[in-house]
């Protein structure tokens, strides 16, 4: 390690909670001793006694359980191969090539599709899948898209596919080495493993050995909770626990996981109804994990508590508040697109219904005028110990008009180390100002933020129809003259004006950079540029206290895992002693005669 990293991981590791350290500590010393000390191995994975499981109550189904379209299906499943995050991988290879059991070339002697299924070579079945991103490898583990098994019509091709894979992962997968025994794929798969018990494990040959692996998963679940990450890392431990209680009638596994979930409430869910990461993304998740959790002990016969059923109303509310016209969760911060499917079963709340609403706990201001919608980030980047999902992105903006995307975020394509997450999580990705080529967080390596920057003087008002906010940050406090950033928006029903001015002491290179949503047009003309979307042509006009470059340019916006495509950006940069003004007014020229609201899409499952 360098001494410049060295130099930015004390300024992160300043940040965090002296317990957090402990236990990443206590953790890895326990990781350790799973692979190499049996006696350890033993107490890590003692668990409650499988004879005492009754499973989950008939009438409970989670929520993954009803969106069969997110995962591969039996035929796929049957070749041998996997496509999670849009991204196709062989697993095994079958006995039998070409044939499949529901094609026209079945063989006479084919009995059944579960004949096929035997057929495939599971036992040499390649788990670990070294040469894929490590999200990926996460996503093969969670085992949540074997809900599409347990929806299939035919129960015993199904219990046969399931009963081949398991055995094959059982016998492949090293407690302790893998990745799939940290402990949030494991939290993943202990609750899937719970709800799939039923259709696809019950009466089969697997039942004795499957129910004594779940028992193994409560055992290392409960001495290996998160609380060094924390945020839904922690609400993911907790939840397998709430499932592993109830499935194996263990009332003090239940209790405890119910209690330490409601105590992280307090923590995690915000006044204002926002989930403390400030990821709309990770969000929808929490949510989507409080509510399996409140239905699942309800369907059981007991009480969830009050605190976490007047969570998730609150929740729903924040949710409903931030979606963007066309009902698609927005990407700040670290995200990926959540299903529409999905959004739905959430049950957001209404759009509201005043011009201006501020979010002052998750640091968002919503303004709706005329044609026009406008989401803005005035808040923190992340909570103080967990800095994850972060972006440098203080002071972006979305924008719509008549529900179409017309500026947007650079939006998430990877969670891999390297070039293209440094650039999507830094500044440059982002609707704000950069100076001297610095993010305003102190983003790096793939997780981690240093120096933050600080929001100060929310200031909002409305008056006769003119919606404005301001604020002010001091996220480039660590360059030379101490510069300072502050915005104001202000929002009319003919458009929409960004006011930028840096000051602070010496001479600075300050830029500012507009992306537009793919498949946009961008020309520049005299004092600004031409633009032209779905919903119309756009007049920019940019200028500045001093001699203003414009240029249009090209940038990356994600379109899924690993994928994204270039978009336009509209670029000023102004090279002068500070301070430094830019105003950019946004108006739209005409109208198109027909209107169709899209969004750019992005996919990316969460590591968490």
């Amino acid at each position: 390690m360098t001494g410049a990293n060295l130099a930015l991981l004390a300024r992160t590791a300043v940040h965090l909670r002296p317990g957090q350290i402990g236990q990443r500590a206590r953790l890895r010393t326990q990781r350790a001793a799973l692979r190499s000390l049996p006696a350890a191995r033993r107490w890590l994975l003692a668990g409650p006694p499988p004879a005492a499981a009754v499973g989950w109550p008939a009438a409970f189904r989670p929520l993954d359980a009803r969106i069969r379209s997110r995962w591969p299906g039996l035929g796929e499943l049957g070749q041998g191969r996997i496509k999670l995050l849009g991204m196709t991988r062989t697993l095994t290879t079958l006995a039998s090539p070409g044939v499949h059991p529901y094609g026209q070339d079945d063989p006479a002697d084919t009995d059944s599709a579960a004949d096929h299924w035997a057929q495939t070579d599971w036992a040499g079945a390649c788990w670990e899948q070294a040469g894929a991103p490590a999200l990926w490898r996460f996503h093969l583990h969670y085992w949540d898209w074997a809900w599409a098994l347990a929806a299939e019509p035919d129960r015993a091709d199904a219990q046969a596919m399931f009963g081949a894979m398991w055995q094959s992962w059982q016998a492949a997968v090293t407690v302790g080495r893998s990745d799939a025994w940290r402990p949030y794929p494991a939290a993943l798969r202990a609750w899937s493993f719970c709800g799939l018990h039923r259709d696809l494990v019950a009466g089969s040959a697997i039942e004795d050995r499957f129910m004594a692996s779940l028992a193994a998963h409560a055992g290392f679940l409960r001495r290996n909770l998160e609380s060094d990450v924390g945020g839904n890392h922690l609400v993911k431990n907790l939840k397998a626990l709430v499932g592993l209680g109830v499935f194996f009638a263990d009332e003090g596994l239940l209790g405890h996981a119910l209690d330490r979930l409601t105590g992280q409430l307090a923590v995690q869910v915000l006044p204002d109804g926002g989930h403390y990461e400030l990821a709309p993304a990770y969000h929808c998740q929490v949510l989507g994990d409080l509510i399996d959790v409140v239905e699942l002990v309800r369907s059981a016969g007991r009480s969830p508590g009050p605190a976490l059923a007047e969570a998730i109303p609150r929740m729903r509310q924040w949710l409903g508040s931030v979606l963007s016209p066309a009902g698609q969760v927005p990407l700040l911060n670290d995200g990926y697109p959540v299903p529409a499917e999905l959004v739905g079963m959430l049950r957001p709340g209404s759009t509201p219904a005043a011009p201006l609403l501020i979010l002052p706990d998750s640091g968002l201001v919503r303004m709706a005028a005329g044609h026009w919608h406008l989401l803005a980030d005035v808040g923190a980047p992340c909570p103080e110990e967990l800095p994850a999902h972060a972006h440098a992105d203080t002071f972006t903006c979305l924008v719509h008009v008549d529900g179409v995307p017309l500026v947007v975020d650079a939006g998430t394509s990877t969670y891999e180390p390297g070039p293209a997450r440094g650039y999507e999580r830094s500044t440059a990705a982002h609707n704000t100002v950069e100076v001297d080529g610095a993010s305003s967080t102190e983003v790096w390596g793939t997780f981690r933020a240093a120096r933050r920057a600080r929001v100060s003087d929310l200031r909002t008002s409305t008056d006769a129809g003119v919606l404005s906010a301001q604020a002010s940050h001091d996220g480039f406090r660590r360059l030379p003259g101490r510069p300072r950033h502050r915005r104001r928006w202000t929002l009319t029903e003919s458009g929409l004006h960004v006011d930028d001015l840096v000051t602070g002491k010496g001479r600075h290179s300050v830029m500012l950079r507009w992306h537009l949503a793919p498949g946009s047009t961008l020309q520049l003309t005299a004092g600004g540029a031409a633009v032209g979307t779905a919903a119309g042509e756009f007049q920019v006009g940019i200028s500045a206290s001093g001699p203003i470059a414009l240029t249009a340019e090209t940038g990356p916006v994600a379109t899924g895992f690993r994928r994204t495509v270039q978009a336009p950006v509209l670029i000023g940069r102004i090279d002068a002693v500070l301070p430094v003004r830019i105003s950019t007014s946004w108006q739209r020229c005409r109208a198109p005669e027909r209107v169709v609201a899209s969004e750019p899409t992005a996919i990316l499952g969460g590591v968490g």
